[in-house]
């Protein structure tokens, strides 16, 4: 199944819950847009398409479920659910992405009524849904071309289909290349704090029956230095004007070990994810998490942590356009410079 569906029944959005895992599959039913809301913030969802994907039924949920008779004010009311749902998670661009292009597409179709702009904007998040999952697709047939038989690689974060609505993007590299007969390891870092690595991405290639090895983010450089890693595949949550890439933290150290060990270093993300309006790295808002996600990490039963202790967690970091060897999107694989690339790319993607 996806990561998110429609559920026509109450209606609701049906997730997931990505928090479960590895221990359990478990799905839940969104029922409001704050339900959604507080599913993407609280990471019950995660990953920046299945985001993108979450928000836009979230929106088609607030039309099917708003007693509104009259459609301005309907329009008004769109636009509350659209700040509520933009507002749960501020560095996945995605999310504004999926909102803004589902509520310009219903509005060149000018519904005549509620009902039918209920019907247009459940439409939409269904084919903003679908897209992703192609994009995806074609991701890992752009991206199976770097990978040889017999390669080693280290993938940080998680970006399989649970984070990407179906079959996923960097990780939809080594499936795509898996489905093709290429015989590949892959070196799991956790991705501390919340372990997206060991729980999500450990998960996901055990199901599809492709060797791995879980490592600590710290041991990565070891590997890399060593000689024992063909290449790093990251995802990204927004990407720059520049090529400068926003991704779950750690992905800057990964690449400089990687740049330092000569190590091809890939940020793999649908054009969904590029962010023309920042320029630079330096513009791209990042999330500060709550500290307890770090304190309340515990060894043996015991606190990790003195008591007392104060914690500093930002989701994401940037890595640099210059320590990337190349930008692997539905469109193609872009060598730098990305910027002139980037533009012809997004604009292919977002005419699609």
């Amino acid at each position: 199944m996806r990561a998110v569906e429609w559920n026509p029944i109450g209606p609701s959005v049906r997730v997931i819950d990505q928090r479960q895992l590895p221990a359990r599959v478990e799905c839940i039913d969104l029922s409001t847009v704050d339900d959604v809301a507080k599913a993407i913030s609280g990471m019950t969802v995660r990953g920046a398409p299945t985001i993108g994907a979450t928000a836009g039924f979230g929106l088609a949920l607030a039309a099917h479920t708003s007693d509104v008779v009259d459609l301005s004010g309907l329009w008004e009311e769109m636009a509350r659910a659209a700040r509520r749902l933009q507002a749960a998670r501020p560095t996945a661009i995605n999310l504004a992405w999926a909102l803004e292009r589902i509520t310009r597409r219903v509005r060149e179709v000018a519904p005549a009524s509620g009902g039918a702009a209920q019907a247009a904007f459940l439409h939409q998040a269904q084919r903003l849904a679908d897209d992703e999952v192609a994009r995806n697709r074609r991701i890992g047939l752009q991206g199976a071309a770097l990978l040889n038989d017999g390669d080693t690689l280290i993938h940080h974060c998680h970006t399989g289909g649970l984070a990407a609505v179906d079959y996923g993007t960097a990780l939809g590299i080594v499936r795509a290349a898996h489905e093709q007969g290429k015989r590949l390891h892959v070196l799991v870092d956790e991705t501390r704090p919340r372990l997206q690595g060991s729980r999500l991405t450990a998960w996901e290639l055990q199901q599809l029956g492709i060797s791995f090895e879980i490592i600590t983010d710290s041991a990565a450089g070891t590997f890399l230095r060593r000689g024992e890693v063909q290449a790093v595949l990251v995802g990204a949550d927004r990407v720059a004007a520049n090529g400068d890439v926003a991704n779950k933290i750690g992905t800057y150290m990964l690449a400089l070990a990687a740049s330092a060990s000569r190590v091809p270093f890939y940020a793999v993300f649908p054009t969904s994810t590029v962010d023309l309006g920042c320029p630079d790295g330096d513009t791209i808002p990042i999330e500060d998490r709550p500290a307890e996600e770090i304190l309340a990490l515990s060894i043996d039963g015991q606190p990790a942590a003195p008591a007392g202790s104060r914690a500093r967690n930002p989701a994401f970091d940037v890595t640099p356009h210059a320590l990337i060897t190349a930008l692997v999107t539905e469109a193609g694989v872009y060598l730098p410079p990305f910027d002139a690339a980037l533009r012809r790319a997004t604009q292919e993607g977002m005419s699609a």
